[in-house]
């Protein structure tokens, strides 16, 4: 299994660079768009990877403690995408979603693919489902029910800003 995290993004000349504190403060702007829309969720399903953490803020902000993820693999590098997004094992519980009001979270809509085939899987499985993304880019083909920033730029989250942790001298990425 290949270790995975966004590419380096250094050589990018323009970008939107989102800090730990700002993330906080999107999340409660968020929730409260949710919190104050014609829809009350009653189950939070993150896109993962990218929609774990916006996910769990929103998980708190609203505080809905039904929560789960669906996996999803599409980027693979900046600018570099698979063909189709894919779903990954382990699969989402689908059956037990049939009647319930699912906010689907994920970090950014860009092409909106993913999002589209998470989106329409729940509904073909009889759920109620919004989206809510801390960024939409312009050309998304879904767009999100809830988001917090438009941008036509590639993004850096504090969580993928950096590679990941490898064993070596005091823990240092090697």
């Amino acid at each position: 299994m290949t270790t995975a995290y966004h590419a380096d993004s250094s050589d990018l000349a323009e970008k939107e660079v989102l800090t730990w504190e700002r993330f906080g403060e999107a999340c409660r702007e968020l929730a409260v768009q949710v919190a104050e829309s014609d829809f009350a969720p009653e189950i939070l399903i993150a896109v993962a990877r990218g929609g774990l953490l916006p996910g769990g803020g929103l998980s708190y902000a609203l505080g809905l403690k039904l929560t789960d993820a669906i996996n999803v693999e599409f980027y693979t590098d900046v600018h570099e995408t698979l063909p189709d997004p894919v779903l990954l094992a382990p699969h989402l519980d689908t059956a037990s979603l049939k009647g319930h009001r699912l906010l689907v979270v994920d970090d950014v809509a860009d092409s909106g693919r993913t999002l589209g085939l998470v989106l329409d899987l729940l509904r073909e499985h009889g759920a109620e489902a919004r989206s809510a993304v801390l960024y939409a880019k312009p050309r998304s083909e879904v767009r999100p029910d809830y988001v917090w920033k438009e941008t036509d730029q590639w993004i850096v989250f504090p969580w993928s800003a950096e590679p990941p942790v490898t064993a070596g001298p005091a823990g240092s990425s090697a």
